[in-house]
């Protein structure tokens, strides 16, 4: 019995790419995890990496443009206020049929 690779390549989206690049990067991937139960700063987002700063809002950025990430105003006690983010989804799906891959994100409560 033989069997054979295919040379076929499945064409991914725009959108679907930029979601399965940024969840390879492992910064991008803390920050999700991290902001999955509720709004964080980047300041935090920072110490919970252990990542510089810039690394970390390059992160969000991605994460801000690959909408698995939402951007958000987090009021504290004394009246102030800052600005946070949070995951915008709990759950991603990938199928890889014959027509290619598809990425399905699954919202998070709100």
């Amino acid at each position: 019995m033989s069997t054979q690779a295919s040379n076929t390549r499945s064409e991914l989206t725009a959108e679907s790419t930029a979601q399965l690049d940024v969840l390879g990067d492992e910064c991008a991937r803390t920050i999700l995890v991290a902001t999955s139960d509720g709004p964080k700063t980047a300041k935090e987002l920072t110490k919970r990496t252990d990542s510089s700063s810039a690394t970390v809002y390059r992160r969000i950025n991605n994460l801000l443009e690959s909408d698995l990430l939402a951007e958000c105003v987090r009021f504290e006690d004394d009246g102030s206020h800052t600005t946070a983010y949070e995951a915008t989804v709990d759950q991603l799906r990938v199928r890889i049929d014959a027509d290619g891959i598809d990425v399905a994100l699954a919202n998070a409560d709100p």
